[in-house]
């Protein structure tokens, strides 16, 4: 179940996405590729209304907004954005922007003294408080400013752009037609979104106010929505790099920095930005103009929270804590409660582990609630339904409790908090062992729209609930033998958040753990053993625990037992209950593997009262199926197949598909042994109701592909055929079962010698 507490982190650049960044001393200058735009608003206004159809000037419009505020991009790809939208209109333009790079000076000068015109008249074509009108009066004044040497080297630097786009056109035509389609399409995917893409930002000098702004506040917009359509982390840093290098303080280029550093995990360079990041901020003076004198000491103790939440993430624990007390005493001082509640949401992070842990908790929720802070009463209460399922609270309690959370979510619209809300569920679900509940809230996140406005063609709710949820779903269709549907997740998984995300090692535990079930149930247990590998990398507990379960299946008992004790000694020092069952189940395992039942009992009879003081149905089911198989092997089937009768319906109902298989198996096995004092009469049907059950086992291991387990049942299968005289099934199963049996390597205990 993934943390709640990941959205905690202070992001004093981002409001609703949108980044304030207030702080930069470069004003607009004339580059061009501003002179071309400047040439597409010009002929937009002396184009009449009737040459150019509604449409094509509603696209133009849309597409006018990215042109001013990006950064600088190619000729050839500013000819193909127009001729989208206008292709008439783009081949006036290229006509103007040619006769004035193939002509002279002057005729740059002409094109600039006319531009002034757009605001003359009673009706004028721009009005110059609009976004149009206020780019076309910083150029011409921008332009006004520039000596005549600058004036010469901007128009060779046209006649430079203009011959640059001519040579990318040229290349264009000569291409052949099928792959010219291809790209023209590939073109066309990417550019319908108005992002910034790595091949856009071609600026190597340094970006214009607007544009810096505009640049970071997608690129921050980007990494909190869809992190796919962003710059890779290497792009991203290097522009970041080039805007520090011409305004080292530039505050929010730090604060960025850092942000895109967390996607790496580099501690040491998200660290260094940070600190950079409040370090600017206060030398030029921004908080201070903001809020006064207390600008200063709220930089300071909000820098010491960041550093602690930086911490804690990468599981410095201590140096959080020493940083979080900093913030505390600072806090304290300024008598900040805003800055007060953060910490103390974080002092329940840092001290989760603790028994008493709930107490901060709830006194961190009422607080919330009392300061008018939903976002972190939300947060708290999340977190204080998920310590109270670890605890092995009734799941109506909980749902009651994120009811209430519900309300406060859509109350202040609140839209990731909804998204966490409805991941805990499926979580929670998941984790009491009701699949199909769970399957029905994974499917609930997944229709939900994101309350956020975002721009066209970027993936709404990209967020680490999604991923949780995707996980979820994929697991479930794994254990249901759906597996085409569960590697088509997966790939929409890969796809939404790739290899170099920051919650990309959730779908990869997943995929990890799938194809190990697979491997398991295929009898390939080396191919198994080179997947623990993969799975200790992002859980070391789970790949203890998988090593642990090949090397049993390797019947190296000794090796698996000990890796067994220390992890469940490990588990039970850090609570972890859920593992601590699943590791007694497989010590029970392999006593009665060691032909040693009586010893698995106590241990089985363990994991039964945890498993039902913390309400863990599905472990419960298969704490049952292990007793039952205890009793049968110690020669008691009457009782065991009435213990059997607990838990068949749960796990026929929710459970696995293998874990109903060895429900079905074990009945059989239950009905032949306790039938061997029957009268013949009565053997024969119970023998035939076992075929029956034995025919449903095998269908769901088939689902599967667990080839041994199908192996065991022909077996079985093919010997009671034998004692009812029915030669010809008998022989059918017979040879299936020398055919399994040749392809696998036989071990395990004979549960019945005797029909």
């Amino acid at each position: 179940m993934a943390s709640v507490h990941e959205s905690l982190y202070f992001n004093p650049m981002m409001t609703n996405g949108v980044v304030h960044a207030n702080v930069f001393g470069i004003k607009d200058w004339v580059t061009p590729y501003k002179i071309a735009v400047l040439v597409l608003l010009n002929e937009m206004g002396r184009t009449g209304e009737g040459a150019v159809s509604l449409m094509e000037r509603r696209r133009l419009n849309q597409l006018l907004l990215p042109l001013l505020q990006g950064p600088d991009i190619t000729l050839s790809k500013l000819y193909k954005l127009i001729e989208e939208s206008c292709p008439q209109l783009a081949n006036s333009v290229q006509i103007r922007i040619k006769l004035m790079a193939e002509g002279e000076l002057k005729d740059m000068e002409q094109f600039f003294d006319d531009l002034s015109d757009s605001f003359s008249g009673t009706e004028p074509e721009v009005h110059k408080t609009s976004v149009v009108g206020l780019f076309l009066r910083h150029m011409i004044l921008a332009y006004s400013k520039l000596s005549f040497s600058q004036v010469f080297k901007l128009y060779t630097a046209l006649q430079q752009y203009f011959q640059n786009g001519e040579k990318k056109t040229v290349e264009d035509a000569d291409m052949e037609p099928a792959s010219r389609e291809e790209s023209e399409r590939k073109m066309e995917k990417e550019e319908l979104d108005v992002s910034i893409r790595e091949e856009e930002v071609s600026c190597s000098g340094p970006l214009s106010q607007k544009q810096a702004e505009f640049f970071l506040s997608q690129q921050a917009s980007l990494l909190k929505n869809d992190e796919t359509k962003a710059l890779t982390p290497a792009s991203l840093q290097k522009e970041l790099n080039n805007l520090l290098k011409f305004n080292p303080d530039f505050a929010e280029a730090h604060y960025l920095s850092y942000l895109n550093n967390l996607r790496v995990q580099d501690v040491f360079s998200s660290t260094h930005s940070l600190l950079h990041y409040f370090d600017r901020l206060i030398l030029t003076g921004a908080e201070s103009k903001s809020n006064g004198e207390e600008g200063y000491g709220r930089s300071l103790r909000y820098a010491a929270l960041n550093l602690a939440a930086l911490h804690c993430r990468f599981g410095h624990y201590q140096q959080a804590e020493l940083a979080l007390q900093e913030a505390i005493r600072i806090a304290q001082e300024s008598n900040d409660h805003v800055c007060l509640q953060h910490c103390l949401s974080w002092l329940y992070v840092l001290g989760q582990k603790r028994s008493d842990s709930y107490v901060l908790l709830e006194h961190s929720v009422k607080k919330a609630v009392h300061f008018g802070l939903p976002y972190l009463a939300s947060l708290g209460i999340q977190s204080l339904v998920q310590q109270r399922a670890f605890a092995g609270k009734t799941a109506n309690k909980l749902m009651d409790a994120l009811k209430d959370s519900d309300l406060l979510h859509w109350k202040h619209s609140l839209s990731e908090l909804i998204d966490i809300s409805i991941a805990q569920k499926t979580a929670i679900w998941r984790l009491y062992g009701r699949s199909t509940m769970a399957l029905q809230q994974a499917q609930l996140l997944l229709s939900m729209n994101s309350l956020e406005s975002v721009n066209a063609g970027v993936q709404q709710n990209n967020t680490e609930s999604f991923a949780v949820a995707l996980g979820h779903l994929a697991e479930l269709h794994a254990e249901q033998g759906c597996f085409a549907a569960a590697s088509e997740v997966l790939k929409h998984l890969k796809e939404r958040f790739p290899p170099n995300s920051q919650h990309a090692q959730l779908w990869m535990l997943c995929d990890q753990k799938i194809q190990f079930d697979r491997a398991m149930n295929d009898g390939k247990y080396h191919l198994a053993d080179s997947i623990v590998t993969g799975i200790t990398a992002l859980n070391s507990i789970e790949g203890v625990y998988r090593k642990a379960t090949v090397l049993q299946a390797q019947n190296q008992m000794s090796e698996a037992h000990k890796l067994l004790q220390k992890l469940l000694i490990h588990c039970q020092k850090i609570r972890n209950t859920e593992m601590v069952i699943s590791v007694l189940l497989s010590v029970a395992e392999l006593y009665w593997r060691s032909s040693s039942p009586t010893i698995a009992l106590p241990v089985l009879l363990q994991a039964l009262a945890l498993s039902k003081e913390y309400r863990l149905q599905h472990l419960a089911s298969e704490t049952v199926l292990n007793l039952a198989f205890a009793q049968l092997i110690l020669g008691i089937p009457e009782q065991a197949l009435s213990l059997l009768h607990m838990a068949i319906e749960p796990i026929l109902a929710d459970g696995a598909v293998l874990d109903k298989g060895r429900a079905m198996f074990l009945v059989a096995k239950c009905q032949v042994a306790s039938a061997a004092s029957y009268e013949p009469l009565k053997k024969a049907a119970v023998l035939e109701a076992a075929i029956e059950n034995l025919s449903e086992a095998k269908n769901y291991f088939a689902k599967v592909d667990c080839k041994e387990q199908i192996r065991d049942v022909v077996y079985f299968q093919a010997r009671l055929y034998h004692t009812l005289g029915k030669t010809q099934e008998r022989n059918r199963c017979a040879m299936l079962f020398r055919q399994l049996h040749q392809d696998l390597p036989f071990h395990g205990v004979p549960l019945i010698n005797l029909l």
